[in-house]
């Protein structure tokens, strides 16, 4: 598991107009660092149309910039313009690599318009200094694209990686060795070559519909070689294309043979840099650097209009890329700790999504209790260590009181009290559930009792339950944040498929609805929470922000928990999200029952260091999990990584 962390310079280089030259996009920069320290992006740089050339097309060509930081860029300038039979309509998406004493920039070369296959292969340009080309050489004779050289040879081999047949699909990545960097433009060797290309494929689609191409220039780790590309998934669907960040992992004498690889992105179109541009929704890799503290920086291109930057940890990274990778979350031996008790109608059908709180010690969980006429209520559970049952109240001690809660018709459709979330402020405890009755949208209800009133089991004197939901909205998954604001108590709640907040000026008396959804998390396409986002439990506070749980819901139906950091002093504001899940349905409990391939939180307790997640397990049961509080925040806030951006 890693988090991902936007330069907060983003983006870090932008059209400039009084360039004539990259007025219109400057993108897809590969960074190379110098014996000095300072930092070179050599990116492609789009300008108006040459009014010269007929037709007219916007003109690309491959530039450069330098910097101290690696976030602020200047001094840009021209590297290498057209000028080839070749690429006389353009120079695109330079990978740089220093190879025994000159730099070699592969590129997309562009020789006919319109655009088609046949004019589009790489070219390479050398330089001594990355102030002068020396030279400049077709590569490929054939439709290719994406060359990135190693920066040294493997086994006495000159090697790089590039993508065979990008403008006539399938296209593939390959890998080709030579014993010398001019056999890259001699046509011989690559007619030999070529005859029997698909012996060098690199297969990294996992579905017929998607296409993978290379991004960055390899970089030698002590693990292999680490190579960032771009996954796209939809490929053949430009309506719905998801261009995505990878990597895999190459063995370090073997290129052919990947020992590693992301099971998803890394990064996909998110910020608005991404999402709006010239092309909408792409982040494509560029370049990476690999720095002493295991700080590993992505560049790539936003929306083919900027250039921004993205870092992670490589060894946080790495350790996702195995098999053998373990979430830091464990199961309970005893799970599930709850089941349904056929005796008890208000709980024969189901008990999941549980909350939990802990009050003088011991751990109390409201669970969402199903009958066989699927009417729901809330159950009440009690534990003295947090995973065994010590108690179990045999009557629900919350029912359905309320028109916009009680069952409608047919009298089998689902209604009731679903899934409880509690939060203790002073001596009350204010529960926030859905109340659905099957005749208008689930809404958000809101109740509160006590805490000597709840410890003395007086279940009659919840309060009245009101809905604070905006009318006639679909909402749900809603929770208090247990502190007050200068705005007023934040309520967080799913609106659609996200995460919205707002603020409650106060909690007693009559409550005006929510009016508003002010966004804080949303979900990320082609990710493992790509189709909704809800809360888990109640955001836990903690030194570094507030902690929240949260449950993703894929294309394919799989509901899975996440974990993210918020701001201390704004918990609307998202400050770190881990890329991958948690956890996700491992046990059968999890993966059959009346909603398959479900774990579905609602509470978290923490006792120390460890934490306490109480779930739903497929929709059926009831489990805990365990993890620690500190190897989450490491991987939310790993190091000092992130403290400049």
């Amino acid at each position: 598991m890693y988090t991902v962390h936007r330069s907060i310079h983003n983006p870090i280089l932008q059209p400039n107009t009084e360039r004539a030259w990259e007025s219109v996009a400057v993108l897809n920069g590969c960074p190379i660092e110098g014996k000095d320290g300072e930092l070179t992006l050599i990116y492609r740089a789009i300008g108006k149309p040459d009014l010269v050339f007929s037709p007219q097309v916007d003109s690309s060509i491959i530039a450069k910039a330098t910097s101290k930081d690696g976030n602020h860029f200047d001094r840009t300038s021209p590297l290498v313009t057209r000028g080839e039979d070749f690429d006389k309509y353009g120079c695109e998406d330079p990978r740089v690599t220093f190879f025994e004493g000159k730099y070699y920039i592969f590129y997309t070369a562009l020789s006919m318009v319109p655009f088609q296959a046949d004019g589009i292969k790489v070219a390479c340009a050398v330089s001594d200094d990355l102030e002068t080309i020396t030279e400049k050489h077709l590569v490929t004779p054939f439709n290719a694209k994406a060359m990135a050289l190693f920066p040294e040879r493997v086994n006495g081999k000159v090697t790089a990686l590039f993508t065979i047949h990008t403008d006539q699909p399938p296209a593939n990545i390959v890998i080709v060795q030579a014993d010398n960097i001019s056999d890259f433009w001699d046509k011989d060797f690559w007619e030999i070559w070529y005859k029997n290309y698909s012996q060098s494929v690199i297969i990294l689609e996992r579905r017929e519909n998607e296409h993978c191409e290379v991004g960055a220039v390899p970089v030698k780790t002590k693990d292999g070689w680490l190579v960032v590309y771009s996954h796209i998934q939809n490929y053949f669907d430009e309506a719905n294309r998801i261009f995505g960040i990878e990597a895999i992992l190459l063995d370090i004498n073997n290129p052919f043979h990947i020992i590693g690889r992301t099971k998803g992105p890394i990064l996909v179109p998110e910020a608005s840099y991404e999402k709006y541009g010239i092309v909408k929704n792409i982040t494509f890799p560029s370049g990476v650097i690999l720095k002493e503290n295991g700080q590993l920086d992505i560049y790539y291109g936003g929306a083919d209009t900027v250039c921004a930057r993205a870092s992670l940890f490589y060894e946080d990274l790495f350790k996702t890329m195995q098999e053998n990778d373990e979430s830091i979350v464990i199961r309970s031996q005893k799970n599930p700790i709850l089941l349904p008790i056929q005796e008890n109608f208000f709980e024969s059908r189901a008990v999941f999504n549980p909350t939990a709180i802990i009050i003088e010690g011991v751990t109390y969980l409201l669970y969402r209790a199903m009958s066989t006429d699927n009417t729901s209520t809330i159950g009440l559970a009690i534990s003295h260590d947090g995973e065994t049952i010590t108690e179990r109240i045999k009557e629900p001690i919350y029912i359905p009181r309320e028109d916009f809660e009680r069952k409608g018709v047919p009298p089998d459709n689902n209604s009731g009290c679903e899934d409880p979330r509690i939060t203790q402020i002073g001596d009350t405890l204010y529960m926030l559930y859905t109340a659905y009755n099957a005749l208008i949208p689930p809404a958000v209800a809101l109740t509160s009792i006590k805490v000597s009133d709840f410890l003395a089991r007086n279940f009659s004197n919840w309060s009245k339950p009101q809905l604070i939901s905006p009318k006639t909205v679909d909402d749900k998954d809603a929770c208090i944040i247990s502190e007050k604001f200068a705005q007023g108590y934040i309520i967080f709640h799913r609106i659609g498929c996200q995460i919205c907040a707002d603020y409650l000026p106060s909690l007693e008396g009559n409550i005006q609805p929510l009016n508003r959804c002010i966004e804080v998390l949303t979900p990320r396409p082609g990710m493992w929470d790509s189709k909704k986002v809800g809360i888990a439990g109640p955001p836990i506070k903690i030194d570094a922000g507030w902690l929240l749980f949260y449950h993703g819901v894929s294309n394919d139906g799989v509901y899975r928990v996440g974990a993210a950091l918020l701001d201390l002093e704004d918990p609307t504001i998202l400050l770190s999200r881990l890329v991958s899940p948690i956890f996700e349905p491992h046990e059968s409990y999890e993966k059959v029952g009346q909603v398959n391939n479900v774990v579905f939180p609602c509470g978290a307790t923490l006792k120390g260091d460890i934490i306490y997640i109480y779930y739903g397990g497929a929709d059926s049961v009831v489990g805990v999990a365990t993890c620690s509080l500190n190897k989450i925040v490491d991987l939310l806030l790993p190091k000092e990584l992130f403290k400049k951006l």
